[in-house]
C-alpha cells in the first residue's frame, strides 16, 4: 500500500472537529491557511494560557486512518477531521516516526514532525470513552498516545485528498517522538 493523504480538514474557529475540504494550503512557518491553529506562536488555547509566546510546534495535526479503523473495530465511529486533525493519512506509521521526519505531501508541501499529540477529554464529546481508546499502556507502564502527530510547515503548498506522501528521515541517531 502506498502512503496517501486520505482527507484534508480545517476550521477557522477553535472548534474541536474540522471540516473536510478538497484541498488545504500549507503556509511555511504558519500552518494550514484559514485554520484557527495557524500561526508562528502556539495557538492551542491551553498552551497559550501557559505561555503565549511559545513557538507553534503544532501547526499541522496528522492522524493515521488506521487509527480510525482500530476505533471502528471497537465500536467507535470517527470520520476524518473529527478528532481535530488537518491531514488524515493511510500507509504511514506516524507514531513510529522519529522526531524531525519530513513528510513531502503532494508536489510541494513539506511538514516536519515535531512530536505526539496528547489526547484530550474533548474526544469524549465525540463518543464516551474515545479518549481512553487513544491511550494504551505497555507492560512496562509506558503510555502510548495514539491520537496522531504534530508538525510544522517547512515548505508551502497545496495538499489534496489522494496526494502521495514521501518520507524523509532525519540523520541518525533518531529521537523518538514525545508529546508537544
Amino acid at each position: 500500500m502506498s502512503e496517501t493523504v486520505i482527507a484534508v480538514s480545517r476550521s477557522p474557529k477553535h472548534s474541536f472537529s474540522k471540516a473536510n475540504e478538497q484541498y488545504v494550503r500549507l503556509v511555511e512557518g504558519l500552518g494550514v491557511d484559514g485554520d484557527a491553529h495557524s500561526g508562528v506562536t502556539d495557538q492551542h488555547r491551553s498552551h497559550v494560557a501557559r505561555n503565549p509566546n511559545a513557538p507553534n510546534l503544532r501547526q499541522v495535526h496528522l492522524i493515521h486512518a488506521e487509527l480510525h479503523d482500530e476505533l471502528e473495530s471497537k465500536g467507535f465511529k470517527v470520520a476524518p477531521g473529527q478528532m481535530g486533525e488537518n491531514i488524515t493519512t493511510r500507509g504511514v506509521d506516524l507514531l513510529g516516526l522519529p522526531t524531525g521526519t519530513r513528510l513531502h505531501l503532494g508536489n510541494e508541501a513539506i511538514v516536519e514532525v515535531t512530536g505526539l499529540r496528547n489526547p484530550c477529554k474533548q474526544l469524549n464529546g465525540i463518543q464516551d470513552g474515545l479518549m481512553q481508546e487513544t491511550l494504551e499502556k505497555r507492560a512496562d507502564g509506558t503510555l502510548i498516545r495514539k491520537s496522531g502527530v504534530m508538525s510544522t510547515v517547512i515548505a508551502s503548498g497545496e495538499v489534496h485528498q489522494g496526494d502521495t506522501i514521501r518520507l524523509e528521515l532525519p540523520p541518525e541517531p533518531h529521537k523518538p517522538l514525545e508529546p508537544v
